[in-house]
């Protein structure tokens, strides 16, 4: 008997999965809560405390659908960057977005290219719409800018995605190479250029908005998920072309977004001063995760974002065993990158310095359990 309902031939040739196990799924796997949560790149530092006000304010009008058109935010961001709101949409966090970006320009069978071992989430998007992926390797740590470029024109694709700065590595590029790969490009290949850890890099790692705001072959996505503390809320938005930014209403949900997500987002944007406040947390602790590292003999790669990499020197079932043991004896949830050789190596977010506190007493007790 066949199933019901029917599956389209390529929803049944698809696995069920989840990209990214989550703490709370560990925990419910090991029986064991999480008392450090610095494995999803989320801020431990929290939202600035006029961004909680504004969103308990917004709760007394959680039973109105929030505004589709998403006006005040796309305002609030025009202002922000000095661009018009017309080259701004905005979605339910960058995830949501990409698989619109995927939907709107990949038909089936059709390249997209992307760095091995990049945001898996891409990937999912990316083979939930019956593309098919093409990889290029990273090189010194990095995404390979010109494999990129060469993979791109090689499968005539239509969609190339770089991050920068990177996940899972932290690397980046600095502005001036980031901005002569998306002109290098075909214009029939659009890059989605993922900037989710944009606010924590240093000066000179984003291209200016005028360069490549007109570009049509350019999307740029950015959260607040990260730097702004609200990876719960699930805010993110594309800066491209008006054309580029209009074509999402076609297909996204319009009433996706919700009122008390948005009035926070408004809050964060409008509170620069707690943002200049967190990124200088993320800074301290970004060294600090160094230290721990080097004390237990273990080498801090260089970090642009609100995690480090961190190099084991061994292989992915040495870091393997790292990842499991913190979360199985100590309750320290991390992850690590899912391909070599990028899994030698595990991955820690930033975190307040309880967390840290409790990295830096039961990594060296992993480690020396692990020999």
């Amino acid at each position: 008997m066949s199933a019901f309902p029917r599956l389209t031939p390529l929803a049944q040739s698809l696995p069920a999965t989840v990209p990214f196990v989550g703490p709370e799924a560990l925990e419910r796997r090991m029986g064991r809560a999480v008392v450090a949560r610095i494995g999803a790149n989320e801020s431990g530092f929290g939202p600035a405390p006029s961004v909680l006000s504004a969103m308990r304010a917004a709760a007394d009008g959680i039973w109105q659908y929030n505004d589709p058109e998403n006006f005040a935010l796309k305002q609030a961001l025009g202002l922000h960057f000095g661009i018009a709101p017309e080259h701004i949409a905005i979605g339910e966090g960058i995830d949501a977005l990409l698989g619109q970006i995927v939907r709107l320009v990949v038909d089936p069978g059709q390249a997209v290219v992307t760095s091995l071992g990049a945001y898996p989430t891409f990937n999912y998007h990316v083979a939930g719409h019956g593309g098919r992926l093409v990889t290029v390797p990273y090189r010194d740590d990095r995404e390979d800018l010109d494999g990129l470029l060469d993979a791109a024109r090689r499968e005539t694709a239509p969609l190339v995605y770089l991050a920068n700065p990177d996940n899972p590595m932290g690397s980046w590029w600095p502005a001036e190479a980031v901005a002569a790969f998306a002109e290098a490009l075909p214009e029939t290949t659009l890059l989605v250029l993922d900037e989710a850890y944009g606010e924590t890099a240093p000066a000179g790692t984003l291209p200016d908005i005028a360069r490549l705001i007109e570009r049509p072959n350019v999307m740029r996505t950015r959260t607040f998920s990260k730097a702004y503390g609200l990876a719960g809320a699930r805010v993110g938005y594309v800066l491209s072309t008006p054309e580029n930014a209009s074509a999402f209403d076609k297909i996204r949900n319009h009433f996706g977004m919700n009122r008390m997500a948005t009035a926070g987002a408004l809050a964060a944007l409008a509170d620069q001063a707690y943002l200049q406040d967190v990124l200088a947390r993320i800074a301290a602790a970004r060294a600090r995760i160094g230290q721990i590292a080097a004390a237990s003999g273990l080498a801090a790669l260089p970090s642009a974002t609100n995690f480090v990499a961190v190099d084991t020197g061994r292989d992915a079932a040495f870091a393997r065993a790292i990842v499991d043991r913190l979360m199985a004896d100590h309750g320290v949830f991390i992850r690590m990158p899912g391909v070599a050789p990028l899994n030698r190596c595990i991955r820690i977010s930033t975190g307040p310095e309880a967390e840290m506190r409790r990295l830096e007493e039961a990594l060296p007790q992993v480690l020396a359990a692990l020999g």
